[in-house]
């Protein structure tokens, strides 16, 4: 059996003296799509900060398959960080850039390429994602939605094994967070790829969640790990279902076998 492809045990995240969330136990597997979710707050996005080595725990680990990566060497860290590629809120593009050239980038800086390899490679990356025949756009010349593909397809520039998306649908209609919902599912498929999402968006959690930990700001730590599905059906923890119906009550809550509802 394959080690899952993270591991969080006992991490522990804070700024100086305070504590943000305390001893998260989870590990997300290969092909996952795994939701960060919980209340304004409580840490999602501090958290995939740890995940993707922008900030070191004040305790515990992260294990990529079995190697831990704040223990790791500069050398071995570098290499985990080649393997993922992320997706932020804005989309991060460089406004002075077309699209091609700002998906170039990270081919160009680590690939070792030649212009025309890269070019195949641009093209690609944005026909995946939907945009083929926009490479000579700007960013401002394109809706946020679209914005949104591109920068996708730069997180895939050098084929990572897993993506990560820190609120996704931020900013668009519900329409836009469908279509990218529906376009991450895709990739994951296809790919292969392992994707871990925050967000508190419950059509996205719902749609398209497999794994997920709910973190909680009044506790500062985690309440449950599982399929968000599975969470809404079983969970008997009020703060769970509260998040996972906003708060519209048990009447929105699936039936248990042999259970009767109000």
């Amino acid at each position: 059996m394959n080690a899952p492809h993270i591991t969080v045990k006992d991490l522990t995240m804070a700024y100086g003296d305070f504590v943000i969330q305390r001893d998260l136990n989870f590990t997300i597997d290969h092909g996952d799509i795994f939701i960060i979710m919980g209340g304004s707050g409580c840490g999602k996005s501090t958290l995939l900060r740890h995940l993707i080595g922008l900030q070191r725990p004040a305790k515990g680990d992260v294990f990529y398959e079995q190697q831990d990566f704040w223990h790791a060497s500069d050398e071995e860290r570098t290499h985990i960080m080649r393997r993922i590629g992320v997706l932020y809120q804005s989309g991060a593009l460089f406004s002075s850039l077309t699209l091609a050239e700002n998906i170039a980038l990270p081919l160009g800086e680590f690939s070792g390429m030649g212009s025309r390899e890269i070019a195949d490679i641009v093209s690609y990356k944005l026909a995946l994602v939907g945009l083929a025949g926009f490479e000579d756009y700007y960013p401002s010349e394109i809706s946020g939605g679209m914005q949104k593909r591109a920068g996708l397809a730069r997180a895939m520039a050098l084929d990572p094994e897993i993506l990560f998306f820190d609120e996704p649908s931020a900013g668009l209609d519900p329409v836009s967070a469908k279509l990218l919902d529906d376009l991450i599912v895709s990739l994951r498929d296809t790919l292969g790829a392992t994707i871990v999402v925050v967000t508190h968006e419950l059509a996205s959690i719902f749609a398209i969640g497999t794994n997920s930990v709910f973190l909680d700001p009044d506790t500062k730590t985690m309440r449950a790990t599982g399929s968000p599905k599975k969470l809404l059906a079983e969970s008997n923890d009020a703060k769970i279902i509260q998040f996972l119906t906003r708060g519209e009550s048990n009447a929105d809550k699936p039936a248990q076998k042999g259970e009767i509802l109000p």
